[in-house]
């Protein structure tokens, strides 16, 4: 039987080690803390569509790819558990002012031009899709086909489904690939690739989210995802079962995970701008991780040699990114090449083409772009 290591436990590794396994892959995870980075404190939205702005059609394209497959992967994860990973149907955009009202509708026109619709709101159609909302919101945007789910129930399936397939798992690090002696090898550590591969153009952008618990008597939770902007930073509200998921911040700060007095004020007062209800709820849990960031918004799924894979840099959108990084790989392991994923390989930041050997990372394909 064919060996896979997959480094990195997070949401992409674990899925990409269920997939292999489930293809005839013998398995080891490697991983000395498993799901918990930035899978753990994600929030789950499933929102390439309201997301798009002219200019930036890859991502666009490889986020509705992904998107189109959560349907048939969200029912797979489910039939592990049991328990659907769903927690919204829907996603509403909000603005506040004239020129988050203008750019709801470049959003809209963009992504007609791809054949996705998105739905202009007035202020009373706002109103009417989720009354909670603060009074000031003069015009939404909807995402009809853009659910949410949850991170933490999406990692426990993802966990039982790698036991059930028999994936090993390793609860250590890895220090140099080298050193594994496998047939094939996936680097899937997230923001941390480029410790292990030196000159992937993937770095970290610290962000840090809130987990509110719903309390007796208090509002209910919005029925949808709630995005927006206040004062300029992005905000989100991601319903659970128990509550909301707040975020996020976004900052340049290393691998620094520290979550910060300033991070959770501006996080609530932006919430309680959107949702002024939001004031009575429960601070259940405050808490960061390192998003793994690239230059152009596009992960990086490819060969880095003759038997290591790459599968890293989803940044905001790892959970997103899960059914298609799991069947570009699987592709990958097969000498095939996904035509969905062709805009995520790694060789579009180098000008050398030539795939090392894993022992001699000197001529990555990343060239050390940042």
């Amino acid at each position: 039987m064919r060996t896979l290591a997959v480094v990195g436990g997070g949401v992409i590794g674990s899925a990409v080690a269920w997939g292999a396994a489930a293809a005839g892959w013998e398995v080891t995870i490697f991983d000395p803390s498993p799901g918990s980075g930035a899978s753990w404190v994600a929030g789950g939205m499933l929102a390439p569509l309201s997301e798009g702005w002219p200019g930036e059609s890859a991502p666009l394209e490889f986020g509705a790819a992904s998107l189109a497959r959560w349907p048939e992967f969200g029912a797979r994860l489910a039939a592990v558990t049991g328990v659907p990973v769903f927690v919204a149907d829907q996603t509403l955009t909000v603005a506040s002012d004239a020129a988050d009202a203008a750019d709801l509708r470049t959003i809209a026109d963009f992504g007609g031009e791809y054949g996705h619709r998105l739905e202009l709101l007035d202020r009373s159609g706002v109103r009417a899709a989720e009354p909670g909302l603060a009074r000031t919101v003069r015009a939404g945007l909807l995402a009809a086909t853009e659910p949410a789910v949850d991170n933490r129930l999406v990692l426990d399936a993802l966990r039982q489904g790698c036991e059930q397939q028999g994936v090993h798992m390793m609860v250590q690090a890895v220090d140099n690939l080298d050193d594994l002696e496998f047939d094939r090898i996936v680097l899937a550590t997230g923001a941390a690739a480029a410790r292990l591969w030196p000159g992937l153009p993937v770095r970290p952008l610290k962000g840090e989210i809130l987990r509110l618990r719903h309390r007796p008597g208090a509002p209910p939770p919005p029925r949808r995802v709630i995005r927006a902007r206040v004062h300029g930073r992005p905000i989100y509200l991601v319903p659970r079962a128990d509550g909301i998921v707040v975020g996020a911040t976004q900052y340049e700060a290393g691998f620094d995970t520290a979550v910060t007095v300033a991070g959770v004020r501006d996080l609530i007062a932006d919430a309680e701008a959107v949702l002024p209800a939001i004031g009575e709820y429960e601070l259940a849990e405050a808490g960061a991780g390192s998003r793994p960031a690239t230059p152009d918004n596009l992960p990086l799924i490819g060969r880095l040699s003759e038997h290591v894979i790459v599968a890293a840099g989803h940044g905001r959108n790892g959970v997103l990114g899960i059914p298609l990084t799991v069947d570009a790989v699987l592709a990958l392991l097969s000498d095939d090449i996904l035509p969905e994923a062709k805009a995520a390989d790694p060789q579009r930041f180098s000008t050398q083409h030539a795939h090392p050997d894993a022992g001699t990372h000197a001529a990555s394909p990343a060239g050390g772009n940042r």
